[in-house]
């Protein structure tokens, strides 16, 4: 077995940097407010801050982590398959479910725009930023490495929700893999956000 050394501590610059900057990003988002719709915060700290960071401090393009069209029409197969799988799941699980109703009535006002600014972001940060860099240090182990801290955010939501994260940030990853893009596992998660919203509240 080979331990770990001071000799053989090597670590890739980009990859630490990511991780650490993503962790306290997740952190401020929980913590403060920064603009008097959350969804702005999330649109800054999620997107603009890592779209800089990649622009400036790594000198790469934003498509290197998956901001393009990237194979699109396998893409839009994609969220055509996601949206007529989830909507009769999401329909049956958050309908009539007192504590998901509580949790997300308040959100019903402003959708589909608010769900579009507030998920946008997110989806960059982990199906952009987090996966195509850890998918150059790990390869396809990349797909679970981003599904955790996913996963770990939702805590505070219902749980029937929290729990089934980590598989849903693997497919949402697995898509953006396939595609080489976050937009469509974003189009996806904006549906699934926007509907969830819907059907908890009672609003059909």
């Amino acid at each position: 077995m080979k331990y770990l050394t001071s000799e053989n501590l090597h670590f890739d610059w980009k990859v630490v940097t990511i991780t650490i900057v993503s962790t306290i990003l997740l952190m401020v988002d929980h913590y403060h407010k920064i603009f008097p719709y959350k969804y702005w915060d999330r649109i800054l700290l999620y997107l603009i801050i890592p779209l800089a960071i990649i622009m400036i401090f790594f000198r790469e393009h934003p498509r290197e982590y998956g901001f393009s069209l990237g194979n699109w029409k396998l893409g839009l197969a994609y969220t055509l398959l996601g949206i007529l799988f989830m909507t009769p799941l999401i329909y049956f699980l958050g309908h009539g479910d007192e504590t998901m109703k509580k949790y997300y009535e308040r959100f019903l006002a402003g959708l589909p725009w608010t769900t579009f600014l507030d998920l946008f972001g997110w989806e960059f940060m982990f199906r952009g930023w987090l996966l195509f860099a850890y998918s150059r240090k790990f390869g396809h182990d990349a797909l679970w490495l981003q599904a955790v801290p996913f996963a770990i955010a939702h805590i505070g939501k219902p749980e029937i929700e929290t729990l089934s994260t980590i598989f849903g940030g693997f497919a949402f990853g697995w898509v953006a893999w396939r595609t080489q893009s976050f937009l469509y596992a974003f189009l996806i998660h904006w549906f699934i956000g926007t509907l969830i919203i819907i059907a908890a509240a009672g609003a059909v």
